[in-house]
């Protein structure tokens, strides 16, 4: 599965599921990103986007948005044991993360969260 980043005008904004999850992963952009993340009250850092690359990474090798087993096992082997801690992840995404950086990375929601 291959992405395209593509540009959105407020005019042709993309449609969203009644979770706000992205019907087309195609349409996501980072400002689309800027969008869902302030939508959940969450404003993008630098340790954010390497989450969500991360997620949009995963995506892409496995086709299947990763859930928060998935999601801690793919971080700790890319990036390291410290940021791979559920605590580093809730402080970054509040509630699940894994369900929150998949939204904000445009992806589908993980399987088996609620």
């Amino acid at each position: 599965m291959t992405f395209t980043k593509t540009s959105t005008s407020t005019s042709a904004l993309p449609l969203y599921d009644k979770e706000g999850f992205l019907k087309n992963l195609n349409a996501w952009s980072e400002n689309i990103a800027v969008e869902i993340a302030a939508s959940e009250n969450i404003i993008l850092s630098d340790a954010h986007w390497e989450i969500v690359f991360l997620v949009r990474k995963f995506y892409q090798s496995f086709e299947r948005s990763p859930d928060m087993r998935a999601l801690c096992s793919y971080v700790k082997k890319e990036l390291n044991a410290e940021k791979s801690k559920s605590i580093y992840l809730l402080q970054l995404f509040p509630n699940s993360p894994a369900k929150f950086s998949c939204k904000i990375a445009g992806l589908p929601k993980p399987d088996n969260c609620l």
